[in-house]
C-alpha cells in the first residue's frame, strides 16, 4: 500500500499532503494534550511506531503474483488513542521513505492520508461501536479488517484515477497507467483475501498480549508503562522479520519503472513506462528494501529493524527530555 514516487501526479500529491496538513496540527495539538494527562502517552508512542514498522515488513504472498501486508492501524489506535496512532504512523511512514526507500518522498502526503488517517480512525470508530454495543473484541476485528480495506480503497481510487487526471495530448497516461476498473479491484482483492485477515489476527493476538501484561495501559485507561513486554516483543518481531523475505514479489502498483515497462508490454498495453514516471523524481534512499551493502539480505532485515526501533526510542527519549526541561 506504499504508494512510489510518480505513480501519482504532482498536483494529487500536493492536495493530499494539503489535506493531511489540518490533521497533522489537530493531532499534535491532541496528542500535547493528551501526554500533559497521561505521560506515558510519549514512550507509547515510540513504541507504537516500531511496532508499525516491524508489522509492516512481513510482505504477504498474494493469488495473482503480487504482495501486500498488515499495518497495525487500527491496534495503534486503540493501544494510544486515534490522533497518537496518526501520528506515530507519520513517522514511520516518513522513516520508511526517507531511510529505506519504502514508499515514496512526494506521495508521503497519500501514503500518510491512507495509512495514518483513514485506517486508524475507521478502525477505531469499529471498535468504539463494538464496545459501547458490549462486542469489544468483535468490534476490534471489524476495524481492524474494515479499516485495511478501507484505506486499500481508498490507496486504489488514488492510483486508478491518474489516467483521468494525468495524460499526453494523445490519451497516454503519465502516471499510473492503470484506471479504476484495475486499479481498484487490485488494490481490494489483495487486502480483502489476505491482508486483512492478517491485520484482524495480528491486531487480536498483540490486543490479548497487551491485556495480559498491562491490563490497563490502553488509551480509555492507561497507567504507568512497563515497556520490557514490549521491548522483548519489538526485539521478537524484528527477529523474525526475514520471513517477511519469503514473498520476494512486489506489491500490486510498487513496481520500479522497469519492472512496469515489462509488465505493460506482457500485457500487450504499452512498450514504454508513462513519462511522467520516468522521467519524475527518483530519490535514492541509503538503505534501499532494507538492504545492507555487503551483508546477506536477511541479515540487512534485522538490523533494519533493529536501527528503526532505537531510531524511534532515541527519538521519543528526545522529546521527553525537552518537555521535562520546559516544564
Amino acid at each position: 500500500m506504499h504508494i512510489p514516487d510518480n505513480y501519482l501526479s504532482p498536483a494529487t500529491c500536493g492536495t493530499l499532503v494539503a489535506a493531511m496538513a489540518p490533521v497533522w496540527t489537530v493531532a499534535v495539538i491532541k496528542v500535547k494534550a493528551q501526554v500533559k494527562e497521561h505521560h506515558e502517552t510519549l514512550p507509547m508512542l515510540g513504541i507504537a511506531a516500531s511496532l508499525a514498522f516491524l508489522i509492516m515488513m512481513f510482505n504477504l504472498p498474494i493469488p495473482g503474483g503480487t504482495t501486500a501486508h498488515a499495518v497495525g492501524g487500527t491496534l495503534l489506535a486503540v493501544l494510544i488513542g486515534p490522533w497518537a496512532a496518526c501520528l506515530a504512523l507519520t513517522v514511520t511512514l516518513a522513516l520508511q521513505a526517507l531511510l529505506f526507500g519504502d514508499g515514496g518522498i512526494l506521495a508521503f502526503g497519500a501514503n500518510a492520508f491512507n495509512m495514518a488517517f483513514i485506517m486508524p480512525f475507521v478502525g477505531y470508530a469499529c471498535y468504539r461501536l463494538g464496545q459501547k454495543l458490549h462486542h469489544e473484541k468483535i468490534g476490534l476485528a471489524v476495524g481492524a479488517y474494515l479499516g485495511i480495506n478501507v484505506a486499500a480503497l481508498v490507496a486504489g481510487v488514488e492510483l486508478g484515477l491518474q489516467p483521468l487526471l494525468a495524460h499526453t495530448a494523445s490519451g497516454a497516461p503519465l502516471y499510473c497507467p492503470y484506471g479504476l476498473s484495475i486499479a481498484v479491484p487490485a488494490m481490494l482483492t489483495a487486502h480483502l483475501l489476505v491482508a486483512g485477515w492478517v491485520e484482524l489476527v495480528f491486531t487480536l493476538l498483540v490486543f490479548q498480549f497487551v491485556k495480559k501484561v498491562a491490563p490497563t495501559n490502553l488509551y480509555q485507561t492507561p497507567t504507568r508503562t512497563n515497556q520490557r513486554p514490549w521491548i522483548a516483543l519489538l526485539i521478537g518481531l524484528a527477529a523474525l522479520s526475514p520471513l517477511g523475505l519469503l514473498a520476494s514479489n512486489t506489491a500490486w502498483g510498487e513496481w520500479d519503472p522497469t519492472e512496469l515497462k515489462q509488465l505493460l508490454a506482457q500485457q500487450h498495453l504499452s512498450t514504454q513506462a508513462p513519462q511522467g514516471m520516468v522521467h519524475g523524481f527518483h530519490f535514492q534512499a541509503l538503505f534501499s528494501d532494507y538492504a545492507i551493502a555487503g551483508l546477506p539480505v536477511s541479515v540487512g532485515y534485522i538490523l533494519s529493524a533493529l536501527s528503526a526501533i532505537l531510531i524511534f526510542l532515541l527519538l521519543i527519549r528526545g522529546l521527553q527530555h525537552g518537555s521535562e526541561t520546559t516544564n
